[in-house]
């Protein structure tokens, strides 16, 4: 799979450039799945109208409402008790896979007790996550961001890319999303491990890390 893992959406134009070269196409002839699984595990979003926001395209994060072909809803928790040939080959055919944001931790649970995870490697869409929707894809996300808690306590995520993210650096809504705090988070992560704005995003394809930015960012080396 090809990631492009935000912090907020497609918030500007150097992030959306790099969607549609990802695409090889343009976003209106594209077709999306939208998976707001991990708004359910977060307080702050879900359920409720947030979630009904992120999925009908009206959220302040600009994921949904790009203008693509036509968007479809997947949502993990539901999978598990429905057969896998009613929803294996939509998401194999899509050409987007659009990840809000909420609870990583929860999110991870459900990406594996759905299937998912094992498909995800196999797939030929490209992958953009918002906030949790990005951090899931890391090895670990960091007590810090431990939320929901899984069955074994730990917070290990995707393991699909071979960095963890702070998202949401410096916003005025999180003042505890501060430089200092993401260099102390940083410390305990025992790997590569970036420091992302809202006007930031990560592009990885095959292994290849391309931080695509008109905000600010740090790289936190072990």
């Amino acid at each position: 799979m090809k990631f492009l893992l935000t912090s907020a959406g497609v918030t500007n134009k150097s992030i959306e450039n790099a969607l549609v070269e990802m695409l090889d196409k343009p976003i209106a002839d594209s077709t999306a799945l939208c998976i707001p699984t991990a708004m359910y595990g977060h307080p702050w979003v879900g359920p409720g109208i947030k979630t009904w926001e992120f999925i009908s395209g009206n959220s302040e994060n600009p994921m949904v409402g790009l203008g693509w072909k036509s968007v479809g809803v997947l949502e993990l928790t539901a999978l598990p008790s429905i057969d896998q040939d009613r929803w294996v080959p939509l998401i194999r055919e899509t050409d987007v896979l659009l990840v809000a944001g909420g609870d990583s931790l929860y999110l991870s649970h459900w990406m594996r007790q759905s299937g998912l995870a094992e498909l995800l490697p196999l797939l030929h869409a490209v992958y953009v996550g918002m906030s949790a929707g990005s951090m899931v894809m890391a090895p670990r996300i960091g007590e810090d961001f431990i939320g929901w808690t899984p069955p074994d306590g730990s917070d290990e995520a995707m393991k699909m890319v071979d960095f963890a993210i702070f998202p949401h650096l410096e916003n005025e809504e999180l003042p505890e999303n501060t430089m200092a705090n993401a260099e102390k988070w940083a410390a305990g992560i025992q790997g590569p491990a970036y420091a992302i704005d809202d006007q930031t995003a990560i592009k990885v394809i095959d292994g290849a890390v391309e931080v695509i930015s008109e905000g600010r960012w740090k790289l936190f080396s072990p």
